[in-house]
């Protein structure tokens, strides 16, 4: 089952006052497995940023300058996501930013029955508790110490792993050595490695007996007068 996680930045909280989409990331799953395809863009918000937006995400009028509107990339988007469920965190924020953007540039909206809600998820498992992102990431002990400030990919990429954590952990989807899930298609779309979010994997110890054990070793079964191994 392929599936697409993904996250935006905005310049405020309302589309309808007047904000606007500035950036959007997805990760692809295929069986709650990561395949390393991931879409990646910042957009030219036409609008000024929220001082109070730009704190959060560090996204500036000067950096969004040269960026390419929403309407330019808005067709590669929808041939990337294609059909899939759309996995988000307070799902129904982004969706309201992104079928906005759709509609001005022309396009229909995605229907909100393929909306799954990591946060709707995450309150019905863990009633009572925190449910931001970083909340939820030390909960089920997912690194984010590279999470300076929030950023669509990064967050996708970070909720793409909680996402597995709560809908029944690391044993979905398990394929060793299964080459159609590693990321290795040329299709032009950005490819982000899952190594980077694992642990450095450690070099096996040494379990060999050393000379001096064999030598030992040597000598004890010297003691031994007519051992089987010897008899005809």
């Amino acid at each position: 089952m392929r599936e697409i996680v993904f996250d935006t930045e905005t310049t405020g909280l309302s589309p309808i006052d007047g904000d606007r989409l500035v950036e959007i990331g997805c990760v692809e799953l295929i069986n709650k497995v990561e395949t390393g395809r991931s879409f990646h863009c910042y957009f030219n918000p036409e609008r000024p940023m929220n001082a109070v937006a730009e704190s959060i995400h560090g996204l500036s009028d000067k950096f969004l300058a040269d960026k390419p509107l929403f309407a330019e990339k808005a067709k590669s988007f929808l041939d990337f996501i294609g059909f899939s469920p759309l996995v988000a965190h307070n799902a129904a924020f982004d969706f309201g930013f992104l079928n906005h953007e759709l509609g001005r540039c022309g396009y229909s909206a995605i229907c909100m029955t393929r909306m799954v809600d990591t946060l709707a998820i995450a309150r019905s498992k863990h009633p009572g508790a925190k449910h931001t992102l970083d909340a939820l990431c030390t909960r089920y002990g997912i690194d984010r110490s590279h999470r300076v400030k929030h950023g669509a990919l990064l967050d996708a990429q970070l909720l793409a792993q909680l996402y597995v954590e709560l809908t029944g952990g690391r044993q979905i989807g398990m394929a060793l050595g299964d080459d159609s899930a590693s990321g290795g298609r040329k299709d032009g779309y950005n490819t982000a490695s899952q190594s980077k979010n694992r642990k450095p994997r450690r070099n096996p110890r040494p379990h060999q007996a050393s000379p001096q054990e064999l030598l030992r070793h040597g000598a004890f079964i010297d003691k031994i007068s007519d051992p089987v191994w010897r008899q005809a």
